[in-house]
């Protein structure tokens, strides 16, 4: 595992107990918020962090927002925790994967439930 590998899957460790834990923003609080991936340059001045929420009932922008206004905290409680020279910036994004999956999971449940139907009409 190379160096940045082993920040990627700090960051994305330490994230997700801040996050479980909480922040005190009410457009973050109260959301279970999973940390799927993180990504960092190759300077180490930024860092992707993909995020799925459940429970933001179509306010996934709010919540983003809420995660970049408290930046600040969530970064001073990551330099607590991980030793770096320079935390780099986080920016929060949107990984909708998991409902890209559910979606397609639904669609492929409906097309066996139309077969078996059909079978089950062909039978009689």
């Amino acid at each position: 595992m190379n160096r940045y590998e082993r920040i990627n899957a700090e960051l994305k460790k330490q994230l997700s107990i801040i996050l479980r834990e909480g922040v005190n923003d009410p457009r973050v609080a109260g959301k279970m918020i999973c940390v799927t991936d993180t990504q960092v340059d190759r300077d180490l001045t930024l860092a992707q962090v993909y995020i799925s929420i459940l429970g933001a009932n179509g306010n996934e922008k709010e919540v983003i927002d809420g995660l970049h206004s408290a930046e600040g905290y969530i970064k001073s409680r990551l330099k607590n925790l991980i030793k770096l020279r320079n935390m780099p910036s986080l920016r929060f994004k949107l990984d909708t994967s998991l409902d890209y999956g559910m979606k397609i999971s639904r669609i492929i449940d409906d097309i066996h439930k139309k077969e078996n139907a059909i079978s089950e009409d062909g039978e009689e």
